[in-house]
């Protein structure tokens, strides 16, 4: 005889009761375990699909994203709940396309930082566990995205082009101009091995064709201002490849005075939104000329004066670059840093100041920290100055501070905005590269 047909005409004791009501915890227990499972599986797909709708909603291109720029401060960013539920149906698939789930999407705006949060659940039936009476299970979960909205920042193009600028831009550049100088500006050794390009234009704006301004173009020579304004205008194309949002920077650029007649802050573009006109702007960048030489004891490098000057150009209040209307101010300041001004107090040039008001110094960083207190920050380019061993001028007056030049401008800047570029470096890549580093670092918010 079979053995279940004995089992089932088994009449002795109650076993044969006892096994059939084990039955049904045993298939439930079984069946349980093939629900739940069956449930996490879902979960983890739900969870996945999730996922990418909270990325979606904060991607680059996304409507939430356009909306945040548009947000003056904190806040919730309304959402058309069509765009992130479309993504997370999007990820779902066979047995998951026929649930029915529900899917909520906040999007929340705190000091930059875009955060969304994907909230689902979803109700599935049971196959083995309605022998226990569960006829289904419930699944949740969520998942979070954040975005960091891109810096908003208003960029203040500060650009030496005193006659020290006027130095050769290489060592063989200074080579080249010393060795067509070699007669000097009389013929006769006056002024001989000049390493400088000075621009002479008398007062009547008549240009003295033997200036060694122009000895340098009819040598092709390359000064550090020619330089500085090339790489001024390459950063112009690099900003503009740069933004990933319509508006992102504004740009305005400065020098020190066109002449040294009227030596003050010289706007060579407002700021602007349209970077390519501000590109075109800087053909004004030039050396600044002087009447004659030695005209007004050579005092025409006032680092106080140009920085209190953008100080008043700088005109709002500066944000934390949230949004279009909380941009943040950056002064971008390119100098070789060493001042030479009329200054009869507080000089700090270790020599004083010469004839009781000249001041020949490294930066006063003075002027930088009211800058900084305002919220502004400064990124600071230092144009090595060169060591000029064979300048009389050089050796009594430079030489004696030389070794604190780069620390006085490292400290006007912001810290982690100092880059110093030597002579055998390249400036536009050095201008760019400090550029990248203050569009990529991270905003400071209270």
């Amino acid at each position: 005889m079979h053995p279940m047909t004995r089992l089932w005409k088994d009449r002795r004791g109650n076993f044969g009761v006892m096994t059939a009501l084990l039955l049904v915890p045993l298939i439930g227990t079984a069946g349980m375990a093939l629900d739940f499972g069956h449930a996490l599986t879902i979960k983890q797909q739900l969870i996945g699909a999730a996922d990418a709708a909270a990325v979606g909603a904060v991607a680059e291109k996304s409507k939430a994203v356009a909306q945040a720029m548009q947000l003056q401060g904190d806040g919730s960013v309304a959402l058309d709940p069509a765009e992130a539920r479309s993504i997370f149906l999007g990820q779902m698939s066979g047995e998951l396309s026929t649930l029915p789930v529900s899917v909520d999407i906040a999007l929340v705006k705190t000091n930059g930082i875009l955060t969304s949060r994907v909230s689902f659940s979803a109700t599935l039936p049971t196959t083995f566990m309605t022998i226990l009476g569960k006829d289904d299970i419930t699944v949740a979960g969520q998942a979070t995205a954040q975005y960091q909205t891109p810096s908003f920042i208003d960029f203040y193009m500060l650009l030496d082009n005193t006659p020290s600028m006027g130095v050769g831009a290489t060592p063989a550049d200074v080579t080249k101009m010393q060795y067509a100088t070699r007669l000097g500006s009389d013929g006769k050794g006056k002024d001989a091995n000049c390493a400088f390009a000075c621009h002479i234009v008398s007062e009547d704006g008549v240009e003295d064709p033997n200036s060694y301004y122009n000895v340098a173009k009819n040598n092709n020579v390359t000064t550090r201002i020619d330089v500085v304004a090339a790489a001024t205008k390459a950063l112009m194309a690099k900003a503009t490849d740069t933004q990933t949002v319509a508006n992102q920077f504004r740009m305005a650029a400065y020098t020190f005075g066109k002449t040294a007649m009227d030596a003050k802050l010289f706007k060579v573009a407002n700021l602007d939104y349209n970077l390519g006109e501000v590109s075109k702007a800087t053909n004004q960048i030039t050396l600044m000329s002087i009447p004659y030489q030695n005209y007004n004891d050579d005092q025409q490098t006032s680092f106080d004066d140009a920085l209190k000057g953008i100080n008043t150009e700088i005109k709002d209040v500066p944000g934390n670059g949230t949004s279009n209307i909380d941009r943040q101010k950056i002064v971008f300041f390119v100098a070789d840093g060493v001042g030479d001004s009329y200054k009869p107090k507080g000089c700090t040039s270790p020599k004083g100041a010469r004839n009781g008001t000249r001041c020949i110094e490294p930066i006063d960083i003075t002027t930088c920290d009211a800058l900084k207190l305002r919220g502004v920050r400064i990124a600071v380019l230092y144009t090595t100055y060169l060591e000029l061993p064979e300048n009389d001028f050089y050796k009594a007056w430079v030489a004696p501070f030389q070794g604190t030049i780069a620390a006085k401008m490292e400290a006007c800047a912001t810290p982690g905005l100092f880059f110093e570029v030597s002579p055998t470096q390249g400036i536009t890549q050095a201008m760019q590269t400090l550029f990248l580093k203050i569009v990529a670092t991270p905003r400071i918010t209270s």
